[in-house]
């Protein structure tokens, strides 16, 4: 059965982002093994400190390594990607020798989707420079940006992520889409 690994932006325990992992997750259950990625103890990148990686860059690049392909869902903070996932991301291409002149990296050819829940830009901003950062990291981008969902004034009150029937078929397509690219 195929793996994909689900990497959420978001640090926020209930967060919008992570919730959305979870109606996905149901999408695909049967179909593929689903895990949640959880990064929130690596330390910032630094060259100092890059070989041997720490630990915990290891055990997220084994992870990553062992995954078919990568979710990623993220919220926008001031129209960028969140500074955890950036260094995550930051982590994640780089080479896993040193002086390796074909940088070879856990991620190279890895087929990546992103879906972003966000204000009223739908994410807009982090889908954009999250495809273009994922391709420069020669990451295989399927869907290009990605789908985003605008959250309402509501949803701020209560906490809780709600899909019109239109976004859950966006979100079906973007399945079937990267199930395909597997």
């Amino acid at each position: 059965m195929k793996r994909i690994l689900m990497i959420i932006g978001s640090l926020r325990r209930d967060s919008f982002n992570k919730q959305l992992a979870d109606v996905v997750t149901e999408m695909m259950a049967g179909i593929v093994e689903v895990s949640v990625l959880e990064y929130s103890d690596l330390p910032l990148m630094n060259q100092d400190m890059e070989y041997p990686a720490p630990e915990a860059v290891s055990r997220v690049r084994r992870e990553v390594k062992e995954a078919d392909g990568i979710w990623i869902f993220s919220p926008e903070y001031n129209y960028q990607i969140p500074g955890g996932l950036k260094n995550l991301l930051d982590w994640l291409s780089r080479p896993l020798e040193p002086n390796d002149r074909e940088r070879q990296t856990v991620v190279k050819g890895k087929p990546v989707t992103i879906f972003s829940v966000a204000g009223g830009s739908s994410g807009a901003g982090v889908r954009k420079n999250l495809s273009e950062l994922l391709e420069v990291m020669a990451m295989n981008v399927v869907g290009g940006q990605g789908t985003g969902v605008s959250l309402d004034r509501e949803a701020f009150t209560t906490g809780k992520l709600s899909l019109s029937d239109e976004k859950k078929d966006e979100l079906k397509k973007q399945v079937e889409l990267f199930l395909n690219e597997l």
